[in-house]
């Protein structure tokens, strides 16, 4: 028999926290391990946690001393026993078929290492952004990375990357693998799905996303640099670093080239090149030339850690056995 893991990482967010294990008290599809990994300072967590019934839920905590998302996630990926292993963030609620549609999928073809689904965006009961993509998690030739996981439909097929806050891995698939420290960040750093899932299809297993994998998405308050919708130098400038890093990393040397032209002439509204600083000169101003300098900046230590990282094996040994 199939067993399922699930690991939550959390922080200071018990509320979110609350309504995410409600939903997996629900699922139709049975949690057979559930991992809340919990900063050793998040008082608020560990007193909720003190006096919360978990009922049915198998529910675990470990604590993590280390800042950042993909510590936390490693410290559960260590712990993990499920033949498949599963992320969701404290701030999403799965519907009550995620597990069971998640497993469902994994069993159509034993060369499928990774299902993940939609995540739909709320605000309060209302949908957050109104919006349906078939392009999804696909990283195209030349380094433009498409996300769309939030409006994701259509049927399921294979792409490059799953989003964090949905999604599940085969045991066998990601033996020996862990979530990349190399990610600069001290809470969300941005692009660690990336890395994990372009190292996953390196290896040669597919990638599935269903939009029927689905969790309800509340995106809540960040407690590092990076606060989601307002710009950061700091938050921005990390953000490009990884995904440098990271396509730097995946790419043959013919793609890399094309890659770093095309990402200083042209890039994207999260990676600014010079095409998109003047496109966005007029109606953000002195903004897009601070969101250009950090994306310049993040474009050019990204190669720097690429460069310095390129003959070390640098990524953490997680699951062993």
């Amino acid at each position: 028999m199939i067993s399922i893991t699930v690991i939550v990482p959390t922080y200071r967010r018990p509320q979110d926290l609350a309504r995410c294990l409600e939903a997996l008290k629900h699922q139709t599809r049975t949690v057979n391990q559930l991992i809340v990994t919990i900063r050793d300072i998040d008082t608020e967590t560990w007193e909720f946690l003190a006096t919360y019934n978990p009922d049915s839920l198998p529910l675990q905590t470990t604590t993590v001393t280390v800042t950042g998302v993909v510590a936390a996630m490693n410290k559960g990926l260590s712990l993990a026993t499920g033949d498949i292993i599963t992320f969701t963030d404290d701030d999403a609620a799965p519907h009550p078929d995620w597990l069971e549609r998640m497993e469902a999928n994994f069993q159509t073809d034993e060369k499928i290492g990774a299902v993940g689904g939609r995540d739909w965006q709320y605000i309060g009961n209302r949908i957050k952004e109104e919006g349906d993509r078939e392009d999804v998690g696909r990283l195209q030739w030349f380094g433009r990375v498409i996300g769309n996981h939030h409006f994701g439909v259509g049927k399921a097929r294979e792409v490059d990357v799953l989003k964090g806050v949905n999604m599940g891995f085969r045991r066998n698939a990601i033996q020996g693998m862990g979530f990349d420290e190399r990610m600069l960040g001290t809470g969300a750093q941005v692009h660690f799905e990336l890395a994990f899932n372009l190292a996953l299809r390196r290896r040669g297993w597919k990638i599935i996303f269903d939009p029927l994998v689905a969790v309800d998405h509340y995106p809540a308050v960040r407690f590092d640099e990076d606060k989601r919708d307002q710009f950061n130098n700091i938050a921005w400038l990390n953000a490009v670093h990884n995904e440098t890093l990271v396509l730097l990393e995946h790419f043959s040397l013919l793609q890399r080239t094309i890659f770093i032209i095309w990402a200083f002439l042209i890039g994207t509204r999260e990676a600014l090149g010079l095409l998109q600083l003047f496109r966005l000169l007029p109606s953000e101003s002195t903004l897009a030339v601070q969101k250009w300098v950090a994306s310049v900046d993040g474009r050019i230590k990204g190669l720097q850690s690429w460069l310095t990282y390129r003959n070390v094996t640098t990524t953490k040994v997680a699951i062993t056995k």
